[in-house]
């Protein structure tokens, strides 16, 4: 069975996405931009390793629509873009969802066993 074209490029979209935010020093870069734009040099300091490194890192990022980068002066700051958010949010709460629906029909079951594990007949639910 094919997915429409929406449902394969939202899929393709979450596969970049999620595979960004795969590494430890990505999922920080984006937490550390969560709280405010910071230029490559800035984001850089934060850590033992090269501004070439972070450079990559933020490449990786900013292919899956993470971050977008702009030039301002000699300085070149990075924007985290709360929208890819919106869509990774969007298809976790439709799994929980299902998730929560799975665990109400359990609850509804185990509240109709008897007190030997028997799921009691209607019969039974009355008395």
């Amino acid at each position: 069975m094919r997915l429409n074209a929406t449902k394969e490029a939202e899929g393709a979209r979450l596969t970049l996405v999620f595979g960004a935010l795969a590494d430890p020093t990505r999922r920080d870069l984006v937490a550390r931009l969560a709280v405010g734009d910071a230029s490559v040099g800035e984001l850089a300091a934060s850590y033992d390793v090269s501004v070439q490194a972070i450079s990559k890192h933020l490449k990786v990022l900013e292919g899956a629509g993470l971050v977008t980068k702009t030039a301002a002066a000699q300085r070149r700051v990075v924007h985290l873009e709360a929208e890819v958010f919106e869509l990774m949010t969007a298809w976790i709460a439709r799994y929980e969802r299902q998730v929560e629906e799975r665990y109400r029909r359990l609850d509804d079951v185990l509240a109709h066993l008897d007190q030997n594990g028997q799921l009691a007949t209607p019969e039974k639910r009355t008395s």
